[in-house]
């Protein structure tokens, strides 16, 4: 199947997204999970190991207009693929059902990336590749990383996996009701909207960042949901959009989740955890 991705992703968004693989040294498979295959990139081939950070993209294309699907949503600059080359520690690439040059695969239908994107169907596969990565590298511990949608996937992931002990959102679109009413797009239907599910447990911290200039998810619609977490940071970044300019702050983020400092991040945090978790302040 890695095969056909890489011939089939010959001057697409995918082989775009490969080729940047390739660059940047990373390691990459197809792994199949509940009847879909997953694209799956690793910041190096590690073996072992107690911690494993995962990346999550946002939605990518899923429209061409506002009135047209893409046929093929895989996101044309991503993000998280990058940041991904600033972590030193073992990290891997999650792709959704039907991205990353399946989406003609059995089982594959246009709503899995508009309506669906946030479905039981997309988070149970996702679930499912990412136990696949747990087992077998015998990881304890699982920090998830998302941008945008994937900050949306990553809380609902979170709430399937074992050993998750951090959720990284960058301008995660949190409330989906709130977003579609926001821009007045089409709801959702067919998704799970992380506002309305249980909260996590509280032992998994959140770090919710939102940049100030963010016009595709305003920091005022998450900001709700953000407050409503007992475990959760929630931080602003002035001057920041929706895609810039995460690359300046990530270590900064890497190391404040690593070793539980939130003082070592920029901007306004207008969220803490309550009791703080004994998470020190610098």
């Amino acid at each position: 199947m890695l095969v056909t991705l890489v011939l089939a992703g010959c001057g697409t968004p995918t082989g775009h997204l490969l080729e940047y693989a390739d660059r940047s040294g990373y390691s990459y498979e197809s792994i199949q999970a509940d009847g879909f295959e997953h694209l799956v990139v690793k910041n190096y081939p590690f073996s072992d190991t107690d911690i494993l950070h995962i990346y999550l993209e946002g939605d990518g294309s899923p429209w061409r207009y506002r009135h047209v699907i893409m046929p093929d949503p895989t996101p044309r600059s991503p993000l998280m693929l990058k940041l991904m080359r600033l972590d030193k520690s073992p990290s891997a690439y999650v792709g959704r059902p039907c991205y990353n040059g399946t989406h003609d695969d059995a089982g594959c239908n246009n709503r899995l990336w508009t309506s669906a994107r946030y479905s039981s169907t997309v988070v149970s596969s996702m679930s499912s590749t990412i136990h696949a990565l747990i087992d077998r590298h015998k990881v304890k511990q699982v920090r998830l990383f998302g941008h945008s949608g994937g900050g949306a996937l990553s809380m609902l992931l979170a709430a399937r996996l074992e050993g998750v002990t951090d959720v990284v959102t960058i301008a995660g679109n949190l409330d989906i009701t709130a977003w579609t009413d926001h821009h007045r797009y089409t709801p959702l239907y067919s998704s799970l909207n992380p506002a309305t599910q249980p909260p996590l447990d509280t032992s998994i911290l959140q770090w919710h960042l939102v940049g100030s200039k963010d016009s595709v998810v305003p920091p005022e619609i998450v900001r709700p949901f953000i407050q409503s977490q007992s475990s959760a940071y929630g931080i602003a970044i002035s001057s920041y959009s929706h895609s810039c300019c995460w690359g300046r702050v990530w270590n900064d983020v890497l190391f404040a989740v690593k070793f539980g400092k939130p003082g070592r991040l920029p901007g306004i945090r207008f969220k803490h955890p309550k009791g703080d978790r004994n998470v020190s302040v610098q």
